[in-house]
C-alpha cells in the first residue's frame, strides 16, 4: 500500500507542473491578444485638407493695459531712507511727499555753507569800509593813488566771496530739500523700491507711479501680423473679464525691434475715452480688421497643446496612422487660428477626436468642410 502511494504521488507531480504550463500559456496568448487588438484600435476622426486661402476678416490679440508714462521717483542725492509714505496701489497728487532721506548730514552742511557766507559778509563790510574811505582821502589827496587801488581791489575781491558763499548756501539749500521726494505728477503707485532703514543712491527707484491721462493697450504682435496690419488700423479693445467693456484705440507706437525670445514686436495702443472699468494693469483683448493675405487657416479645434506648446494631428494618408506636429501661430480668436509656421498645402490635419489620440495611432476618417 505505502509503495502504491508513492507511485501515485510521483505521478501526479509532473502532471500538474504541465497543468501550470498550459494555464500560463493561455493567460499569455490571451494577454497578446488584447495588446494586439488595442494595437490595432482604429479611432474615428474628421480631418481637412490644408489650403492657402485669402483670409484677413480680422485678428485678435490679448494685451494688458499700461499708463502710457510711468515714472520711476527717485532721490538726487544719496542717504538712509527713513520714511516711505505710499505703498502699491496708493495714489499720489503733485506736491505729495512720497518719502524722506535722513537729514542731518545737508543740515550740517547747510549751517556750516551760512556760516562761510557770514563770514565773507563781514569781511565785504570791511572792505567796503575802506574803500569808502580811501575814496575820500584821494579827492583830498591824503593818500596814494595806489593805496586806493588796493583798497578797490579788496572790495570786489570780498564781494566775489560773498558771492561764492552765498552760492554755497543755495546748494546746500537745494541739497536739503532734496531729502524730501515730491511727487509732480497725479497718478497710481505701480512699484515700490527699497524699505526704510536702506542706504540709497542717487536715482534708485523708490516708488514708480503711472501718471493720470491717457491709457495704452499693449500687444506682443508676431512678425507676420506686424508686416500686414494696415495703416493708422483702428482697433477694438475690450476688457478681459467683460467683454461688453470696450474702447476704441489708435497705434501710437510700434517698437522697431523684436523681442529676442519670443520674436514679437511691442504695438502701444492709445485708448480713446476708456471707460472707468479699464484699469491699469487688466487684461484685454485687441481686435483689428487685416488687409486679405495668403495664409494657412484651420479651425480651432484643432490645436492641441502638449508641453504648452501648440501643435495638431498630422495624418499619414497612407499608412492610417497619426503624428504630432508643432505650428507656430500667426492669430487667433474662438473658432479659426491662422498658422504661419508648421503647416504646408496638402497635409491633412485632424479637426475632432484630436483628445482621444496618441502617436501611431490608427484612424479613419471623414472629410470636414471649412
Amino acid at each position: 500500500m505505502s509503495a502504491n502511494c508513492a507511485i501515485r504521488r510521483v505521478v501526479h507531480a509532473p502532471v500538474a507542473l504541465v497543468l501550470c504550463a498550459l494555464a500560463a500559456t493561455v493567460l499569455l496568448s490571451a494577454c497578446q491578444r488584447g495588446s494586439e487588438e488595442q494595437a490595432a484600435e482604429i479611432r474615428p476622426v474628421r480631418v481637412l485638407t490644408i489650403e492657402r486661402q485669402m483670409v484677413g476678416d480680422s485678428i485678435s490679440l490679448t494685451g494688458r493695459l499700461q499708463a502710457q508714462a510711468e515714472v520711476n521717483e527717485s532721490f538726487r542725492i544719496d542717504g538712509r531712507l527713513i520714511e516711505r509714505n505710499v505703498d502699491v496701489g496708493d495714489r499720489v497728487r503733485p506736491g505729495q511727499v512720497l518719502a524722506r532721506l535722513d537729514q542731518m548730514n545737508e543740515q550740517s552742511n547747510l549751517q556750516s555753507a551760512r556760516a562761510q557766507l557770514a563770514a565773507a559778509q563781514a569781511q565785504g563790510l570791511e572792505a567796503r569800509t575802506s574803500y569808502a574811505r580811501m575814496r575820500d582821502l584821494l579827492a583830498e589827496h591824503a593818500v596814494s593813488r595806489a593805496s586806493f587801488e588796493q583798497a578797490e581791489a579788496m572790495q570786489k575781491i570780498t564781494q566775489s566771496q560773498i558771492d561764492s558763499a552765498q552760492a554755497l548756501v543755495e546748494i546746500a539749500q537745494n541739497r536739503l530739500s532734496y531729502t524730501n521726494l515730491v511727487s509732480d505728477a497725479a497718478g497710481v503707485v505701480t512699484a515700490r523700491g527699497p524699505e526704510a532703514g536702506e542706504v540709497v543712491a542717487a536715482g534708485r527707484m523708490i516708488v514708480q507711479v503711472a501718471r493720470e491721462g491717457a491709457v495704452d493697450a499693449v500687444f506682443d504682435v508676431p512678425a507676420a501680423v506686424k508686416d500686414v496690419a494696415p495703416t493708422n488700423p483702428e482697433i477694438l479693445v475690450a476688457l478681459g473679464g467683460d467683454p461688453k467693456v470696450t474702447a476704441v484705440g489708435k497705434v501710437r507706437e510700434v517698437s522697431p525691434r523684436a523681442d529676442p525670445i519670443t520674436g514679437t514686436f511691442t504695438v502701444r495702443v492709445r485708448l480713446i475715452n476708456p471707460p472707468p472699468a479699464m484699469r491699469l494693469g487688466s487684461t484685454v483683448t485687441g481686435r483689428m480688421k487685416l488687409d486679405r493675405v495668403p495664409a494657412l487657416d484651420i479651425p480651432a479645434s484643432a490645436l492641441i497643446r502638449p508641453g504648452g506648446k501648440p501643435a495638431v494631428w498630422i495624418v499619414d494618408t497612407k499608412a492610417g496612422t497619426v503624428s504630432e506636429r508643432n505650428v507656430e501661430l500667426q492669430a487667433y480668436d474662438a473658432e479659426r487660428v491662422q498658422v504661419s509656421q508648421g503647416l504646408a498645402p496638402g497635409d491633412v490635419i485632424v479637426t475632432a477626436g484630436v483628445q482621444a489620440l496618441r502617436p501611431g495611432q490608427k484612424v479613419r476618417w471623414t472629410e470636414a468642410t471649412k
